[in-house]
């Protein structure tokens, strides 16, 4: 598999590492949107928000109990949006699950 997030995952190519834990990475985004912007991975490849069932949600709640601690560390205390884009269409350009999360500033709420 030519997954750039896995291959991050499996730490075959370096990041800047925020969270590590068994079953997933954060690290930060290498051109960012917002003063902090942080992605969130599952290790285990899955595509996008398209692929999650009933077999793999559980790490998907993981990733959703981890967030607002990474939040919190990243003193993220005004707010931050979490973000997943699904498909071409969405704007998503790596095929494999993640989440950003974006703060640091007054964000735009504007939606596209």
């Amino acid at each position: 598999m030519d997954c750039l997030f896995c291959k991050i995952a499996h730490g075959e190519i370096p990041s800047t590492k925020v969270y590590e834990d068994e079953q997933i990475l954060a690290f930060r985004d290498i051109a960012p949107q917002a003063p902090t912007h942080i992605l969130v991975i599952p290790k285990e490849h899955i595509a996008s928000v398209g692929e999650i069932t009933e077999a793999n949600s559980k790490l998907v709640a993981h990733i959703f109990e981890v967030i607002p601690a990474i939040a919190a560390r990243e003193q993220l205390t005004n707010g931050y949006r979490v973000v997943s884009n699904c498909g071409a269409d969405a704007g998503q350009t790596v095929h494999h699950l993640h989440f950003h999360i974006l703060g640091g500033k007054v964000l735009n709420t504007e939606m596209a």
